[in-house]
């Protein structure tokens, strides 16, 4: 008998299939929508292949052999099963559901993200999402994710990037820590503790900028944590001065236990003044991506961490 390989021969294993279900050669070939002889062709060469005959055929009847049942029994659960594959992966074309993984930085995920998933979740019952925050860049292709949340000033030229809002860094400190200190000049920070997000990049030299003047001045600090919600708590400790995203110290602002510092001088950071999504190019993005990143661009939109 001459070896098949079952990968190479599913469509007439399915024609096979499709015999035995409706009981004649004529009746499959109509449901399939082949000619009768073509039906005839494809359990020929079948039956060759396999060394066996499967059907005993006559002018008035057809019967399944003892191996033709064997194999239409194992066969026909394994059309059923990739005709449920195919109508799942079609489901998964056709509407929002599916696993979604997105990664986005800690303090962005927890603060401008997280509040936002409930009514997602709602909006999209059939999306299972995994969101993992991580303070570090990922590779999108290594990691498996759909979609990377990241402030950055350029986006990497191989991936798709959508600007969902704008941020900003805040020159801040605790009304304590301001007593008797006066800060009126970018120059006055360098007789200070000043706090930032601690990455390397960031480095010792903070920059600013008003009506086309920049200012540098060196700065110095006895704490550096890769963490704006650790580095706020510190602020509100009156540990020093910090330099901070906006989405992570807005609320302090706000009712008072954080001052903003310096106005009309605009610090400049290192990692630009945009959140993105970012995800690989694909000829057709798959919908559970699609209503994620238009719902974050619709939603990001009105939150007060957009204003600028």
């Amino acid at each position: 008998m001459e070896t098949i390989n079952p990968l190479d021969h599913l469509s007439d294993l399915a024609v096979f299939v499709r015999v035995v279900d409706t009981q004649g050669f004529s009746s499959a070939a109509r449901a399939m929508g082949l000619t009768k002889s073509a039906v005839s062709k494809r359990i020929n060469r079948l039956e060759k292949q396999l060394g066996l005959r499967l059907l005993q055929r006559t002018t008035r009847a057809m019967s399944l052999t003892e191996a033709g049942r064997v194999l239409y029994e194992r066969a026909a659960q394994g059309v059923a099963l990739l005709d449920e594959s195919a109508r799942l992966a079609a489901g998964l074309v056709e509407a929002p559901r599916g696993i979604l993984r997105v990664t986005a930085s800690v303090t962005f995920g927890k603060l401008c993200l997280t509040p936002l998933l409930p009514e997602f979740l709602t909006r999209y019952p059939e999306i299972e999402l995994q969101l993992t925050l991580l303070d570090r860049f990922v590779d999108l292709v290594e990691e498996g994710y759909d979609v990377a949340l990241r402030l950055t000033r350029t986006p990497p030229e191989q991936v798709v990037a959508k600007a969902l809002m704008p941020v900003r860094y805040r020159l801040c400190a605790a009304v304590d820590y301001l007593k008797n200190r006066k800060i009126e000049t970018p120059a006055d920070l360098a007789g200070h503790n000043c706090l930032h997000y601690g990455l390397r990049e960031l480095g010792s030299e903070w920059r600013f900028q008003r009506a086309g003047e920049e200012a540098r001045v060196r700065v110095k600090s006895n704490v550096m944590v890769n963490n704006s919600e650790v580095v706020r708590d510190l602020l509100l400790a009156g540990l020093g001065i910090g330099l901070v995203w906006n989405y992570a110290v807005d609320r302090e602002i706000a009712d008072g236990r954080l001052l903003p510092l310096l106005p009309g001088w605009s610090p400049v950071g290192p990692f630009g003044q945009t959140a993105y999504a970012l995800w690989l190019p694909q000829p057709h993005l798959p919908p559970k991506t699609r209503v994620f990143i238009d719902f974050l661009a619709e939603r990001l939109r009105e939150t007060p961490a957009a204003t600028v």
